[in-house]
Order: C-alpha cells, then structure tokens, then sequence
C-alpha cells in the first residue's frame, strides 16, 4: 500500500512540475519582445537596454555590432532584411549610418515625444532617426607644451610641425568629421587643408584611442579625437586638457557625434518598438550616459553632467545637415584612401 501511494505521489509531482512548466512557457511567449541592433559599444549600451526590461517588462532582443564591422555590420544586416525586417529599432553610434538607411527606405518615421527639446540639427525633420547623448570632436593637448592650439588649423601650422597626430580618416568618427569639413568647407577648402596637414608631417594613429594615448606619452602635442577618449584619460590623470576647437565667432565650431535611434519600417513588434525608442530619447538615458565611463554629452537641456563635459549650449556647434554628411563621406572615399597612401 505505501509503494502504491508513493507511485501515486510521484505521479501527481510530476504531473503537476509539466503543468508549472507549460505555464511559465505560456507566460513567457506571452511577454512583449523588442529586438534591437546595437552599433553602441556593448559595455555601455547593454546595461540601458537591461534597465529597459527591468522596467516595461519587455523582452529585449539585442544584435550588436562586433569590433571588427564596427557600425557597418548591423548597418549591412538591415539593409539586406529590409524586405523581411526582423529587427524593431537601430540604435546607432552616430547618425551617418542611421541616415544612409533612411536613404535605402530601411526605417520609418517617428516623432517620439521624448525628442521635443532635442535641437532640431541634432534629428531628422520627418522623424527618421533622432540624435541623443553625444560625442564632442575634441583636441587633446598634452599639458607639458607652453600654449595649446585652439583650432583643427592648427595641423596646418609650421609651429606645430611633426607634433600632431590624427585617426586613420578612412574610419570611425574621424571619416564623418573629415566629411562634415568638405560640406562646411567645400570641396577645395577641405582639400586645401588635407593637403596642408599632410605637408606638415601629421602622424596616422589606428584610432582615436590610440591618438589620446599617444599624446598622453607626449610623443605628440595634441590630437582630434572624441570626447569621451579625452575625458577618459583626463580621469585616469594623464597629462592633457581638452579644448572644444574653433569656438570663435569667425570659425567653423565643433563637429558633434550624437548617437541616433530609428524605428525599422515594417517592425514585427511595433507598439514595443516605439515604447524603447522613447525610453532612449529620455533625459533619464542621457543622465545615465554622461555619468558612465562614456561620458557622452546630453542633447536635452537641463541634465546634470560630470564636471570634465560641457553642457551641448555653451558648444559653438559646427553646423552641419547630416544628409549631407552621409552623401559626402561615400563620396570622398576614394580620395581619402588616396591621400593615407600618399
């Protein structure tokens, strides 16, 4: 009698654990899911995207870029999707990408209410991606020279002859901002002042990264770079300032970064789609950025910052159509691969 009724127990346990079990597969099918591609560095963008479930109870399914098609890879999967969209939202690391697929009819239009207080260069006027939390252009000096240049012209000057050092321009955020000199500029300008840092004995660096650190050495006196490199090493007490270049009335202002977010025409899970684009647009994110390590600058107003940035109004900002930019830098490929190899 006992075995019998423990046959039966274990029955009933087991019957009941498949039940439990059904359940929790239900309820998680259930659940709202948003994908999202990321061309954000992970390590910054994934505890966002955490906080986001923790607080909608949505589902977040997120693609990142890897290091090697750093904000191509995603860019090149969404576009070879576009008849059969798998992903909601791209999140982009800046907004040239974000505005080559609005070009190729990849996204759609979403004026998030989270966006009114963005400053309308910083966003596409129909609403196909919208800027947030952004990069500065910066020079870092090295704070061992007597005076310090204020202008990118300062690589085409004999004074600084053989001390300066810049990103390889045919990647990243160097390529965008040499893109956004030859539509403020014009092409002969832009070209004239290629040529004059060349001239001047400008030394290659891999990267941005690589540029901070070499001026941190003191192997170079200054360097373009992003903000957040310069602030990084400014807090790890290297040797630099940074300077916003070409802040004067009679200069071109310094070229921004933001970040941008799209919605993807056709998204399988719109209603969530909209819900995270709101929640990247929000000054709560933007809070959350600066004060990470990469301290990226806000585009709403009135958001608290680390002491090392500058609030986004008290930039003179390089005014730029990011349309444009996008055009110009598939444009001027060929010429930038020719000017590193000469």
């Amino acid at each position: 009698m006992k075995t019998r009724d423990l046959i039966i127990g274990i029955v009933i346990l087991v019957v009941a654990l498949l039940l439990f079990w059904k359940s929790g597969q239900e309820m998680t099918e259930k659940r709202p899911v948003v994908v999202v591609y990321v061309s954000e560095d992970r390590v910054f963008s994934e505890p966002i995207l955490k906080d986001f479930e923790k607080e909608t109870g949505i589902t977040v399914k997120a693609v990142y870029d890897t290091e090697e098609a750093k904000s191509t890879g995603v860019m090149n999967r969404l576009i070879a999707e576009k008849s059969n969209p798998q992903a909601d939202v791209y999140w982009a690391n800046e907004p040239i990408r974000a505005e080559i697929l609005k070009q190729k009819g990849v996204s759609a239009p979403y004026l998030s209410p989270n966006a009114k207080e963005i400053p309308k260069i910083f966003k596409d006027p129909d609403g196909f991606w919208t800027g947030f939390s952004a990069r500065a252009r910066v020079l870092i000096v090295n704070s061992g020279i007597n005076e310090r240049p204020e202008s990118i012209l300062a690589y085409t000057e004999t004074r600084w002859r053989g001390k300066s050092v810049i990103a390889n321009p045919l990647f990243g955020t160097t390529t965008a901002h040499i893109a956004a000199l030859f539509t403020y500029w014009g092409d002969d300008r832009a070209d004239a002042f290629m040529r004059a840092m060349k001239r001047n004995g400008v030394a290659l660096s891999t990267s941005n990264g690589e540029s901070a650190d070499f001026v941190a050495a003191g192997r170079y006196a200054f360097s373009l770079v992003d903000s957040d490199d310069a602030v990084n090493r400014i807090r790890q007490g290297r040797p630099v300032t940074m300077v916003y270049p070409d802040q004067k009335p009679d200069e071109p202002g310094c070229f921004i970064v933001p970040n941008a977010v799209l919605l993807i025409k056709g998204a399988p899970h719109p209603k969530e789609a909209r819900r995270l684009v709101d929640y990247l647009l929000s000054k709560e994110t933007e809070h959350k950025l600066a004060f990470a390590d990469c301290a990226q600058i806000p585009l709403h107003p009135d958001v608290e910052i680390p002491e090392e940035l500058q609030p986004i109004d008290t930039i003179r900002i390089m005014q730029v159509d990011y349309a444009k930019v996008a055009a110009k830098l598939l444009e001027i490929q060929p010429y930038l691969k020719r000017w590193v190899s000469e």
